[in-house]
């Protein structure tokens, strides 16, 4: 499989080089150049197909020969190494649970798999690289967790100082070893401009090579298909019209999503249920693109202003509105209603969910109304201890930490603060 730059200017690349580099040379984001629908027998024979084995099918086409078949395999074993599970809320709702791997994040997925992507890469290679990552929350624990250790990979996390929880700040300020995280006074956005700038900084890029592990990265991003064939699996034989409710920041998950259903995976439509930072609800109404400074909000993770992965999915549907509009419907909440959503999914299904879960539900919610013949799926995409003050405030009851949360509790944080784009190529160059 190559990859081409969806800014046109650059060269096509393996996987392996869309991987070390993240960005292509011309800065844009890597999109694979062909998509090859599976057989639909695929998908009628998933009650006999392991989650590893419906991966391994999904995934292999994108990432072949580069890494040869049997240990592709190993790597999905690795990452896969955790359940999935739906919770049916009602008839006409479910929730998709993404947080039971190490840092009880959706992220892990992604992270697990690219580090060991990476490690297979690198490990004959003298040269280190070095992993330049934003995180408006769990990204930047996920990648942390997933690389710790990692052979030849340094790993440097911009998360914004005040704006993650203090759980998610602990799990990635506490690992140390391969693994530098940068407090930086600004919003999630600053962070995630001065990881670009610093791609286009010849005088760090020609001593050190840099690569991305948010969902800009094709090894970060196109292992999120998997979870919605695993959702699909569990609920094919009950119901004839699923909808995925997606609680979206930077777009990179309900663009997998909609990669699954690019290669066949049978799904009605998808929701990218949005908080205050609505730049795509906007755009679905007015068809103007117009990115704006984020808000800070509850759920932090999606607090994003210039989602990067909007142009994979306008590449996916060529650039055409209609067709979008068709697929994707977008809905934008306010803190407000988010934590109104909790305590009606607390008090009525006895379930306690985090924010980006209660956003979801919301969207899931509102395209019931003009569709209820659907059944909606939204994504719980991280375990609701990680936003404690939050949750307990607002469902009035107290929450019992799991182990993965309880490890990293008692940690010493151990971060640098930083405040310019310059203090940050100073420690690159350092």
């Amino acid at each position: 499989m190559l990859y081409y730059s969806l800014n046109k200017k650059a060269p096509n690349a393996s996987f392996k080089d869309a991987v070390i580099k993240g960005l292509a040379p011309d800065k844009g984001l890597y999109f694979p150049e062909t998509i090859t629908p599976l057989p639909q027998s695929f998908f009628e024979d998933f009650d006999n197909l392991s989650h590893s084995e419906i991966a391994f099918e999904a995934i292999k086409q994108f990432v072949l020969p580069d890494i040869p078949e049997n240990i592709l395999k190993q790597i999905i074993e690795e990452t896969l190494s955790f359940e999935f599970p739906i919770v049916e809320l009602t008839k006409n709702i479910s929730t998709l649970e993404l947080f039971h791997g190490p840092t009880m994040a959706f992220k892990d997925v992604g992270a697990r798999f690219m580090a060991r992507c990476l490690g297979y890469f690198n490990k004959n290679n003298t040269k280190e690289v070095t992993v330049l990552v934003a995180t408006s929350g769990d990204t930047g624990g996920a990648v942390a967790n997933g690389f710790l250790g990692v052979k030849g990979v340094n790993v440097v996390i911009l998360y914004p100082s005040g704006k993650v929880s203090d759980i998610q700040e602990k799990q990635l300020t506490t690992l140390g070893q391969n693994i530098t995280a940068l407090e930086v006074n600004g919003t999630f956005d600053d962070c995630q401009d001065m990881v670009k700038i610093a791609f286009l900084d010849n005088e760090i890029t020609n001593r050190i090579q840099l690569t991305s592990a948010n969902s800009i990265n094709v090894a970060r991003w196109l292992p999120q298909m998997f979870y919605f064939m695993f959702a699909y699996k569990q609920l094919k034989n009950t119901y004839k019209h699923i909808a995925f409710s997606v609680p979206s920041g930077n777009f990179g998950n309900v663009c997998a999503g909609m990669m699954a259903q690019q290669l066949g995976l049978p799904m009605d439509h998808f929701i990218a249920s949005n908080n205050e930072n609505n730049v795509i609800t906007e755009y679905l109404k007015t068809q103007l693109y117009q990115p704006k400074p984020s808000i800070q909000t509850i759920s932090n993770a999606m607090d994003v202003g210039n989602p990067s992965n909007f142009i994979r999915i306008q590449e996916i549907y060529k650039h055409n509105f209609e067709a979008l509009k068709n697929n994707l419907s977008s809905y934008s909440f306010t803190d407000e209603e988010t934590k109104e959503a909790m305590k009606e999914i607390y008090n009525t299904y006895n379930y306690v969910a985090d924010p980006h879960g209660a956003v979801g539900y919301l969207g899931a919610k509102a395209y019931l109304k003009n569709n209820p013949e659907a059944h909606c799926v939204f994504l719980e995409t991280a375990h609701p201890t990680k936003f404690l003050d939050v949750v307990e405030e607002v469902i009035l009851q107290k929450q019992d930490l799991p182990p993965q949360i309880q490890a990293v509790m008692d940690k010493e944080k151990a971060s640098i603060a930083v405040n310019t784009y310059e203090d940050i190529k100073a420690y690159l160059l350092a």
